[in-house]
């Protein structure tokens, strides 16, 4: 797995399609704040985009997409001066799969919500900024408007697993996303991801994560790196803002932490499978990265809580 693939499933992303919206004439449409991450996609003509706390509209033109990464209420609008409704009885009436504003169908959009387990905010969303926009017409665009054009045949059509079918579709569409906007801004999101951009970086987070419980070295990632232990360090220091080993650590105890509240492994099996030859030092990091011991850390979020 990538880092990217890492966190996602880790996170065990989920999407949640909602119904489509459809307006026309003069219209405004205000939401109140998404649980999780809000997603929209113009599939039919354009509007404006307002979200609480954003200093500017954001112009929405057919074949765009957008990603609201924190929980504001946002608008919908077809012109700034237009009075807005709220969105709720509006979709609660959408009988057909599709809520109405204004007058007509000249603007149609689609979209729903990304859910995240725990440590979302840490790994991913606390680094990201409240909107992120893809305009139409770029390569992941592009991607995107094929994934949204299959959820679009799979409701449609309604074959077997459908609605599974486009889900799982939409967390592609999510990826790309993702993908554009690190590619776009490389070092606007700290920590790992910023990492990805610069491909010395990007090589030790990958052999790091593809053997986590490893007895890594700052040597050895720097031969699977093809630099110098210095240049490793320097470059990881700079992009992560945290060493190699340090990281290492920390996503270790993510590793552990996802185990301690879904399973039921002991914490000796636990201890091994994230690299640690002791019960003992393996408690002794989990509570200096998480807060807590390892066993208080499963009482407090096991399932039955």
């Amino acid at each position: 797995m990538d880092p990217l693939e890492d966190v996602l499933t880790l996170l065990e992303t989920r999407a949640h399609l909602s119904s489509g919206l459809a307006a026309g004439g003069r219209w405004a449409v205000r939401f109140d704040a998404p649980p999780g991450v809000k997603f929209n996609a113009v599939r039919r003509g354009s509007c404006l985009l307002e979200v609480d706390g954003v200093d500017a509209p954001v112009a929405l033109a057919e074949g765009d997409c957008y990603l609201l990464t924190q929980p504001r209420p946002f608008t919908l609008r077809s012109d700034p001066d237009a009075v807005a409704v709220p969105a709720g009885p509006l979709f609660v009436a959408a009988g057909d799969g599709v809520a109405r504003a204004g007058a007509g169908d000249d603007v149609f959009l689609v979209g729903g919500r990304f859910t995240f387990g725990d440590r979302a905010h840490e790994l991913l969303l606390g680094g990201l900024p409240p909107v992120i926009h893809v305009p139409a017409g770029t390569p992941h665009a592009r991607t995107v408007a094929w994934a949204l054009a299959e959820i679009d045949r799979e409701l449609t059509h309604r074959p077997a697993a459908a609605s599974l079918v486009a889900e799982h579709l939409a967390v592609v569409m999510l990826v790309h996303v993702l993908r554009l906007h690190l590619a776009r801004e490389p070092h606007a999101v700290p920590g790992w991801p910023a990492g990805l951009a610069d491909p010395v970086v990007a090589a030790a987070l990958t052999a790091l994560h593809r053997e986590p419980a490893r007895g890594w070295t700052v040597a050895a990632l720097a031969e699977a790196a093809g630099v110098s232990r210095s240049t490793l360090a320097a470059r990881f220091g700079a992009t992560v803002g945290q060493g190699p080993l340090e990281y290492l650590t920390r996503w270790r105890m993510e590793l552990a932490a996802r185990r301690l509240r879904t399973g039921g492994d002991t914490l000796a099996a636990i201890a091994r499978g994230v690299g640690y030859g002791s019960e003992s030092a393996f408690g002794v990091a989990f509570k200096r990265v998480m807060g807590v011991p390892p066993g208080d850390y499963r009482a407090e979020r096991s399932p039955g809580r």
